[in-house]
């Protein structure tokens, strides 16, 4: 969990109409969630809420010694209610896309992973 939340920008790898995939985000880490801030009507809003979706994260070296690690999260993807909403946006995330991006999208995290590379 420390080094999912030390990065800055993951991977949000789901199925859009019936083909895998893949997404760079900005995130943030609450909890055991991760929030996303995409727009409403985006290919991955419609296409990840209410389906099981995985994320990743990273970090490597290009020097020589080749270390780095990397981060797998599993869980149900889900858009954050109205309730919500305020509680969600004083996270402050940003979104780094242009445009409007109206929309919070929460993946529950039910399996976590990593590896570390190591020489």
């Amino acid at each position: 969990m420390r080094l999912l939340s030390k990065a800055p920008v993951g991977r949000i790898v789901y199925t859009d109409r019936a083909l895998p995939a893949i997404q760079p985000v900005n995130f943030v880490v609450d909890g055991w969630s991760i929030m996303i801030r995409t727009a409403s009507h985006s290919r991955l809003a419609v296409a990840a809420s209410g389906t099981v979706v995985a994320f990743e994260v990273d970090e490597f070296t290009s020097d020589p010694k080749r270390t780095g690690w990397s981060v797998v999260a599993v869980g149900c993807a889900e858009g954050v209610s109205d309730n919500e909403l305020p509680a969600v946006r004083r996270l402050g995330l940003q979104p780094s896309a242009p445009g409007a991006r109206d929309y919070y999208l929460r993946v529950a995290i039910e399996i976590i992973s990593g590896r570390r590379l190591v020489r």
